[in-house]
């Protein structure tokens, strides 16, 4: 099975999910996983993707992509009317990623995705997409997506507190990057996330925000691909999303070492909109 940019493709599955965003909804999380085996990357898309983010274009994976990869996967499990939560609305709050090592373009994949630690958050309901990505046997990759319903419900008795997210580091800007307005829909053409509120100002009006807003993955991405040549290849990233970046924008990268690894915000004077550690693997 060959993976390419899953763009437009996932559309009917998020029309799916608005449509069955109405009604009784189950009141626990889906047993089972969703998978995928003999994944080969597309090159073409593995480029596309690297230009988007500002990763060299190469054969290894950049760190964030099995993530794309496993993107429709996370999408058909909460499409369902078995998953708690509905799909339109959902917040992305926090992302870990683990890199066990390189993973080369050749390499064979295997994807599967499931969800757990359905609790309370103190805005609503709060849910992990975890992903675990293979290659002959070998685990190489993980994931974990933590996603918000505000207002929502979840089972009584298990409570999240709210995330503390890492002090943005000191000291003065290393990067600045204008963030053009037709980004939200770059990335969703090489994401295959083409939730509205990323794609055009009114679709991101009907939601509430003034303008259309990055995606948080790609904010995650293109501080990580900052790095590039400065990163051991066993990482983990662990990132917590802020304000929404709104379309277009300009926005300073704030980095500072730390214990074998890196410290990382992504802001502008009175706004956070990343907060990040990386770290070798182990540290």
């Amino acid at each position: 099975m060959s993976t390419g940019g899953a763009g437009l493709g996932l559309m009917p599955l998020y029309v799916k999910a608005a449509v069955g965003s109405i009604g009784p909804r189950a009141s626990v999380l889906p047993v089972g996983e969703r998978s995928r085996e003999g994944v080969s990357v597309d090159r073409g898309h593995l480029a596309d993707y690297a230009r988007v983010c500002g990763f060299p274009v190469e054969d290894v994976l950049p760190p964030t992509y099995p993530h794309v990869l496993a993107f429709p996967l996370q999408v058909e499990l909460m499409a369902g009317r078995d998953f708690p939560l509905p799909l339109p609305g959902l917040v992305h709050i926090g992302n870990t990623i683990s890199v066990d090592r390189e993973i080369d373009a050749a390499e064979p994949l295997a994807l599967r995705v499931y969800a757990e630690r359905f609790v309370a958050h103190p805005k609503g309901a709060q849910v992990d997409l975890v992903t675990r990505v293979d290659t002959d046997g070998e685990p190489v990759w993980h994931g974990r997506s933590t996603y918000l319903a505000r207002g929502a419900r979840a089972p009584e008795g298990v409570t999240s507190p709210a995330p503390t997210p890492p002090e943005a580091p000191d000291g003065p800007a290393v990067a600045t990057w204008r963030v053009g307005a037709d980004t939200g829909r770059r990335y969703a053409g090489v994401s295959g996330d083409v939730n509205p509120i990323h794609l055009h100002p009114l679709a991101a009006r009907a939601f509430g925000f003034p303008r259309a807003i990055a995606h948080g993955m790609w904010t995650a991405a293109r501080a990580l691909s900052a790095l590039q040549g400065r990163l051991p290849a066993a990482i983990t990233y662990d990132v917590s999303f802020g304000k929404p970046l709104l379309l277009p924008g300009t926005v300073e990268l704030h980095a500072a070492p730390v214990d074998r690894g890196w410290h990382l915000a992504v802001r502008t004077d009175d706004r956070t909109y990343l907060t990040a550690v990386v770290r070798e693997a182990g540290a």
